[in-house]
């Protein structure tokens, strides 16, 4: 029997999750056994912003370096961390089934968005959930938050905080959709790029792991991510921008893209459809479309490649 492939990981509780599913998934497939290792990053050590530190891209930089150190085989990231443009030596080998990709609002007193008061604060780590909370409900006060799911909910539960947005899906992976009082649907809160979803990676080099590794690769979610990381690709946003984009379909592929002004001021929308293999275009046509309508005033522009989501959710 070949030795266990070693799967690189962030070690947070959700981080470690997500990699036991992919893991599993892989030895389910292909008989593989995988074993998992915990790497520390700069963004789970460092408690400045995102936005001050190089977005949600620093989660991943240890990882990579990682891989092609050949200290680990392959690499499992949420999807929405990785920086839309290509890594060198890099392959991003599988983009496992997507979970639910939308947006949970965590409230005490079991509230929803509409029954807090003017004036609530709610926590989260992303300017483009704040900017759609500010879209939503103008009186709210998004508060800047950092750590892990718990953490962020203890907030809520210590009264500090009058509620908590964070992901569906990472709720559900490590068991507290118990918190969840509302949970928003893609087009009350258009998610962030890659949302829900997985990333598999490994060294671009090693053939035979990239075609192993193609064996928990889902077509249809691949493209959707496809179209969503391309048009903030072609927007060229920093973490900083509030832009949420969100595809869906397995035939026609149909990707919506919202920017958002940071005060919630107002929101730019655009759409379009097209087949699973245009996925990348369809993604570059929307962003031509919301830039022609005056989003560029509303995204950070910064080199490409370095168009992180900002929503760390660990």
């Amino acid at each position: 029997m070949s030795d266990p492939l070693r799967l690189g990981t962030r070690r947070s509780p959700m981080a470690m999750e997500q990699s036991r599913l992919v893991a599993s998934a892989v030895t389910e497939l292909t008989g593989q056994t995988v074993e998992l290792v915990g790497i520390a990053t700069h963004g789970d050590v460092s408690r400045e912003q995102l936005t001050q530190i190089g977005g949600t891209g620093v989660f991943v930089s240890a990882l990579r370096s990682s891989l092609l150190a050949g200290e680990v085989d392959l690499a499992v990231h949420s999807l929405k961390d990785l920086p839309t443009g290509p890594a060198d030596g890099i392959a991003l080998a599988a983009v496992p089934v997507r979970d639910d990709p939308r947006d949970a609002l965590a409230a005490s007193g079991g509230a929803k968005l509409a029954d807090l008061p003017s004036g609530a604060r709610i926590g989260t780590g992303s300017p483009r959930r704040a900017a759609q909370l500010l879209l939503m409900r103008p009186d709210v006060v998004p508060v800047s938050l950092r750590g892990n799911a718990g953490t962020r909910l203890a907030k809520v539960t210590s009264g500090e905080l009058d509620a908590v947005v964070l992901g569906y899906a990472g709720l559900a992976r490590i068991g507290m959709l118990d918190a969840v009082t509302q949970v928003f649907e893609t087009d009350e809160m258009v998610p962030a790029a890659g949302q829900g979803a997985l990333a598999v990676e490994c060294s671009a080099d090693r053939e035979g792991l990239v075609a192993l590794l193609r064996w928990v690769d889902d077509p249809v979610s691949r493209a959707a991510t496809t179209a969503e990381r391309s048009l903030l690709g072609a927007l060229q946003s920093g973490c900083a921008a509030p832009v949420g984009a969100y595809a869906a379909g397995t035939e026609v592929l149909r990707l919506h893209g919202v920017v958002v002004a940071a005060d919630g001021g107002a929101a730019i929308r655009g759409s379009a459809s097209g087949a699973l293999a245009d996925a990348e275009e369809i993604g570059r046509q929307v962003a031509a479309d919301l830039l022609s309508r005056g989003a560029g005033s509303y995204t950070a522009v910064s080199g490409s490649g370095h168009s992180s989501s900002g929503d760390d959710d660990r």
